[in-house]
Parts: structure tokens; C-alpha cells; sequence
């Protein structure tokens, strides 16, 4: 059994990986903190978890988290880099799902996150953690950035056409839309009931945090710098993104072959038949990347559609995914999980 601690299990992220470990075979949670609500059962915070998680919330000092054999931050930026050195001396393995290792160049790092980076040091040695990427680098990762929700649609669903070198890569763009929970668990006036239902927008528009580290991963599939326009929008639901991506062919390929032979052997990344147009809630709650690619017209444009939960493919079940592969498991333990519908 793998000795798990979890910093940070108040947010939505922190209650879905809850979810996910607790169901897993080989996951034995040891400690869950939580500054403001150490002491409380978690399975009162989490009424879905009775039954299921019956440890308390404790603060990080009294978690013991030295003594676990993985720890993950479903955390804010910047707390995970403040505990990392310690734990790696320690032995051990931390799987960060904010932004704290994702970006390697600490400058561009620092200067989206606006703050300074507490342990600039780990940033180089930590892996990026997109399985169908990575997967080699996972296995021996002691720093796992999880990749954001944003970032895990717009790869996943370019990665065949960048890897490949047949588009144009001075020209991508990225429209996508999220459900209110990718902003978190916390009260904020723009994810009140009243201003996002029944309402759509876009935001970000002169650029979001999630643009260096969506470009710095198409450039390392790409092996060369790429041009990228990334939209985000806010959608009246509270799970879920979708990704309309597109790219314009620089040499004639059946591209449905190609997404096919790519992604045949990952498990979670589902192409669908010619023609299809993927929904979010076929992804609900599992840990699916569904992607469907069209050349409208016969044209040399190709739009890709990518749907995945953000909170399990999106955060907490990639980094479960993650996990699985750093201590040689089974890829799919505790996300063999027919998505929810409705």
C-alpha cells in the first residue's frame, strides 16, 4: 500500500482526489490537512465521502507528512514549492497539481504568478505530467507538476498534429470553455449563482496564466517555437471543458488516422468516429479525454474538439494517473470510471 498525505483537501480539486484515492486498491491515506479546519471529520466537510474517508483534517505540521510515500498539494500556488525541499530530502515523491513546477522558466514563472519562487532550484528536475507525453520521465519523477485543466484539452488535442510537423505552427488557436469549479472553492462575485447561470463570456483575452505553459508544452512536441492565440470563456456548468482548437494543414494527411494511431494504446484518450462532436458531460466525473477532429469543407483547416472533466482528466485524476505510473501500478487504477450521466 502507498502511504498517501493530502495538503490541501477543502477545494474541489482536494474533495475529487479524495474521491478517487479512496477507491483506489493500493492507496492508504494516512493524513489530509487543513489550517482553518483541522480537527472537523472530513466526512462532514464531504458528506459523499461517509463511509469512505474516515480520517480527520489535521494542520501540516501535525500531518507527519515525512513519513508518507507520496504527498499531494491540491493547494493554491505557491505553497507546495515552500514544502518541497523538505519532503524530497525526505524521500518523498510530491505531486504538485497548482502551477508551482510547471513553467521551467522561473522568470516567465514568476512574472505570471507574481510572486517569487521559493524553491527555484527543483524547477528544472521537476516532470511535467502528461502520461501520453511523459510517461518514461513520470515513472522516475520525484517532483510531479500536474498540469492544469486548460493546458491537459489544448495539448491532448493538438498533440497529433504539432508532434507530426503537418500544420502550420506560427498560427493555432484555442477557444475554450470551463465550468465554475476550474475557478475553486472559494466565494468570488464572478462564480455566484446569479452571475454565471445563464450567462457566457469570455476573459483573459490580452492573456491568461495558462498561455506560457500550454505554448512551452506545444513547443516541446513541436521542437521549435509556436504561435498561439488561447481564449478562454466561463460556461454556466459546473463541471467540464471544451476545447475548439484550430490549425491550418501545411501538408495533405488523413488526420483521423493519424489522432487515431496516436493516441491507440492511451487509455484515457478516446478519438471518435469521423464526424463526431464530443460533449462534455460524456466525460463527466471520469478521467476521459474525448477527441474529435473535422476538415470543414475539405479544406486545409482542421478543428479539433477535446472534452474532459476539469476537475479528474483536468487535475485530480491525471495526477492519480501520475501517480499510478511513479510506483509501477496499473495505468487505470481507481479511474476505471464510467462517466456520470445526466
Amino acid at each position: 500500500m502507498i502511504k498517501i498525505g493530502v495538503v490541501g483537501g477543502t477545494g474541489y480539486t482536494g474533495v475529487e482526489l479524495l474521491r478517487l484515492l479512496a477507491r483506489h486498491p493500493e492507496a492508504n491515506l494516512v493524513a489530509i490537512t487543513s489550517r482553518g479546519d483541522a480537527g472537523m471529520p472530513v466526512c462532514d466537510m464531504f458528506p459523499s465521502l461517509r463511509g469512505r474517508v474516515d480520517l480527520r483534517f489535521v494542520t501540516p505540521q501535525d500531518a507527519a507528512l515525512d513519513r508518507c510515500d507520496v504527498v499531494f498539494f491540491a493547494t493554491p500556488n505557491g505553497i507546495a514549492m515552500q514544502q518541497a525541499r523538505e519532503l524530497v530530502d525526505a524521500g518523498v515523491r510530491l505531486i504538485d497539481l497548482a502551477a508551482d513546477f510547471r513553467i521551467r522558466d522561473v522568470a516567465e514563472w514568476e512574472k505570471w504568478y507574481g510572486m517569487k519562487h521559493a524553491s527555484p532550484e527543483l524547477v528544472a528536475e521537476a516532470v511535467y505530467g502528461l502520461p501520453e507525453r511523459n510517461r518514461e520521465r513520470i515513472r522516475s519523477a520525484r517532483i510531479l507538476a500536474n498540469p492544469g485543466c486548460y493546458p491537459t484539452a489544448v495539448q491532448l488535442g493538438f498533440l497529433p498534429l504539432v508532434e507530426s510537423g503537418v500544420v502550420d505552427l506560427s498560427h493555432l488557436i484555442a477557444d475554450v470553455k470551463s465550468g465554475v469549479s476550474g475557478a475553486g472553492r472559494k466565494a468570488e462575485v464572478h462564480t455566484l449563482f446569479a452571475e454565471a447561470a445563464d450567462n457566457f463570456k469570455a476573459y483573459a483575452v490580452a492573456g491568461h496564466r495558462h498561455l506560457p505553459e500550454i505554448r512551452q508544452g506545444l513547443e516541446a512536441m513541436a521542437g521549435q517555437g509556436v504561435g498561439l492565440t488561447f481564449v478562454p470563456h466561463l460556461t454556466p456548468m459546473i463541471r467540464g471543458i471544451h476545447a475548439t482548437l484550430y490549425a491550418r494543414l501545411s501538408t495533405d494527411v488523413n488526420v483521423q488516422k493519424l489522432f487515431e494511431e496516436r493516441y491507440q494504446d492511451e487509455l484515457f484518450v478516446d478519438v471518435l468516429p469521423t464526424g463526431s462532436h464530443p460533449e462534455t458531460r460524456s466525460v463527466r466525473a471520469s478521467n476521459l479525454c474525448r477527441v474529435a477532429v473535422h476538415r470543414p469543407h475539405g479544406s486545409d483547416v482542421v478543428v479539433v474538439l477535446s472534452v474532459i472533466d476539469n476537475l479528474v482528466k483536468g487535475a485530480a485524476g491525471q495526477a492519480v494517473q501520475c501517480m499510478n505510473i511513479m510506483f509501477e501500478l496499473d495505468e487505470s487504477l481507481g479511474l476505471d470510471i464510467v462517466p456520470v450521466s445526466p
